[in-house]
Parts: structure tokens; C-alpha cells; sequence
């Protein structure tokens, strides 16, 4: 499929870690033609030296131009591989709930047969790539081709909080699986039942049980401060492990979705509660 660069977001292509590639998808260095590297900026260019590039070496084996994560940057994408009908240009039912939830800037990748997602965010610890869904923020480039799929934003969203919550869907630990090994924070990965049942048995368990059930009247001064103790809670027996918090408080009668995922600045309510909660987190089980 012809590219269109022009509905590239602008504010990605302000930041110069662009690169072209090979048709093997090596990345190349826009200003010498060498291999360019993930972890050495010295080795990218700026949009227009990429376009440049790959428009005077199109004939030869460079195939199109590309964007580098980093660490100094605000963005990460989200590659959703396999998903599109290079025919008839029918996305598959999963790739859409996916796009939908991110709800950011989305392309379709150069070969036609997949979606490319940007968002502002940060990809969680624990896992890049899994089946037909990868997610990077830095020390990796995606393919780009201006192809901005209909139906989806034409501006690069903050979304960490919706990263986060899929983050752990795709690559946190099963329940089925949840014994069979150490969690990284903590001795032991329990379900969801099993964190809900030991914080009802511990010393705390009437009001974690209150909390759980939507009742903060008598307890605490504002359904904000019962957030943040019921979130605490949470962190206490699952550790510091946004995606799980968030997936178990959205569970919980707490939970307002509009006040949970209202967005100020670049984050939300919700992520800022389980980002205080965490930070404030004393021990973990």
C-alpha cells in the first residue's frame, strides 16, 4: 500500500529519531546508509532526512521510513500483527477491541496485514511481545506509513492508564498459573479470589469488606479517601502492580467510571490514586 506521510502526527515528527529500513525490516541510518541502532540516537536522523533518504534509495532495498521509542520521549506503540485483511481491509474482532480501548492514533502497518497504535505512555516491566501483540516504549522502532485507519483518532493520546489494565490482561500472570512460580515484587502471585478472601479474613477485613462493597460512609471523610485506602489495600496484598490493582478495584463498588477515568493533564483519577496508593505502600505480602 502507498504510504501517506502527511497524516503522520506532527509532534511525532518533530522528534528526530526517525530511521529508514531494509525490506528484511533492518533499520538504517538516514544520514550515512549504515545499520542504525536501537540503543544509540546518534544513529537516527530527523523525519525529513528519513524521507529524503528513502526517497533517493526507494529502488534499491530501502523499503520505507521508521520511528524510534525512547526513553527521552513520551510515546509508545502497540503493534497488533496478523490482524487485518490485506483484501478487503476487515480488522479482526480482537485488534478492534484493542484499538478501541487505547482510542489513540492508529495506522495500518506498510504490508497491509496489521495496525500499529501510538499513544503517550509508558510500556509496563514484564513483557514486550506475545503472540500477535507487542508494545514498546523505547529500544525498538516501528514501521511507519501514515495510513491512518478510519475510526480511530487522528492525535496521539495519553493513555497509561488503559496501557497499564492491557499490559497485564496480555502478558500479567493467569489465574490457573498464578502458584507455579515467584512474583517479582512479592512471594507469591494469588487470584483474584484468593486477595479478595485473605484481605475479607485479615485484621482490617471489616472495612476492606465495606470498602469492597461501596460503603465508605462512617469510615472515612470523602469517596476520594476511600479510593485511595481500598487501592492501598490492594497493593498491600497483590503488590506494586498498577494493570492488577486497577483490574480489581474496577471489580470493587467504589468504582465510578466517569470520576475512575477522567483524564487530567496526561493521566487519570484512577491512575493517580494506584500511583499514590503504591508509593505510600509501607510492605507488600
Amino acid at each position: 500500500m502507498p504510504p501517506n506521510l502527511g497524516r503522520i502526527p506532527k509532534e511525532l515528527i518533530a522528534i528526530p529519531q526517525w530511521v529508514c529500513w531494509r525490506a528484511d525490516k533492518t533499520p538504517v541510518n538516514p544520514l550515512t546508509g549504515a545499520n542504525a541502532k536501537a540503543n544509540d540516537p546518534t544513529t537516527w536522523g530527523e523525519f525529513n532526512q528519513a524521507v529524503h533518504y528513502w526517497d533517493a534509495h526507494k529502488d534499491d532495498d530501502i523499503a520505507g521510513i521508521g520511528y524510534e521509542f525512547s526513553a527521552d520521549d513520551s510515546f509508545a506503540g502497540v503493534d497488533l500483527d496478523r490482524c487485518r485483511n490485506a483484501e478487503t481491509g476487515e480488522i479482526e474482532e480482537w485488534a478492534w477491541k484493542i484499538i478501541k480501548r487505547l482510542n489513540s492514533y492508529t495506522e495500518i502497518s506498510p504490508s497491509g496485514r496489521g495496525v500499529h497504535i501510538i499513544i503517550k505512555g509508558t510500556v509496563p516491566t514484564g513483557g514486550n511481545k506475545k503472540g500477535q501483540v507487542e508494545m514498546y516504549s523505547q529500544r525498538h522502532y516501528f514501521t511507519m506509513s501514515g495510513l491512518h485507519l478510519e475510526g480511530s483518532p487522528a492525535t496521539i493520546e495519553a493513555r497509561q492508564a488503559e496501557l497499564m489494565v492491557l499490559h497485564s490482561e496480555i502478558f500479567g500472570p493467569k489465574e490457573k498459573e498464578a502458584h507455579k512460580g515467584p512474583h517479582p515484587s512479592h512471594t507469591l502471585v494469588l487470584t483474584s479470589s484468593e486477595i479478595i478472601a485473605k484481605a475479607q479474613a485479615a485484621r482490617n477485613g471489616r472495612k476492606f469488606e465495606r470498602l469492597w462493597n461501596g460503603i465508605w460512609q462512617g469510615d472515612y471523610r470523602s469517596p476520594s479517601e476511600a479510593d485511595l485506602a481500598l487501592c492501598s489495600m490492594l497493593a498491600y496484598w497483590i503488590g506494586p502492580d498498577p494493570g492488577r490493582i486497577d483490574l480489581l478495584f474496577r471489580q470493587s463498588g467504589l468504582f465510578r467510571k466517569d470520576k475512575w477515568d477522567r483524564r487530567t493533564g496526561e493521566t487519570t483519577y484512577g491512575a493517580r490514586t494506584i500511583a499514590k496508593a503504591i508509593s505510600s505502600c509501607r510492605a507488600f505480602t
